[in-house]
């Protein structure tokens, strides 16, 4: 099967972006849900129907979703295994993670 080229949204009242395949009537072929923290984008869940399993519709949907996310001047923080897989294969956008500052608590 042949790559699909989505069109990826966000659909805030959801709380999630959703891949749109313009060629099926506006179906949606993935999503990829998330939480709002401050100024930080939590990715939690990402889902791909299975019929367009194997089509890129996941990668189009993260990639989207990040470069939308790095426009908003906000962070990511992917508990989502899919976006945490995909982040890491690609690191030019490693730096969108959310980092801890590190602690200055001492005994």
């Amino acid at each position: 099967m042949a790559d699909v080229s989505p069109t990826v949204t966000d659909v805030p009242a959801r709380r999630r972006y959703e891949a749109r395949d313009a060629g099926a009537e506006g179906t949606v072929a993935g999503f990829a849900e998330y939480l709002l923290a401050g100024e930080m984008v939590v990715f939690t869940h990402t889902e791909v129907d299975p019929s367009y399993e194997g089509r890129g519709i996941g990668s189009a949907l993260v990639r989207a979703s990040l470069d939308d996310v790095r426009s908003r001047g906000m962070v990511v923080l992917p508990l989502c295994p899919f976006y945490k897989g995909w982040i890491q294969r690609h690191p030019e956008y490693e730096d969108l993670v959310y980092r801890r500052p590190p602690s200055s608590v001492t005994d």
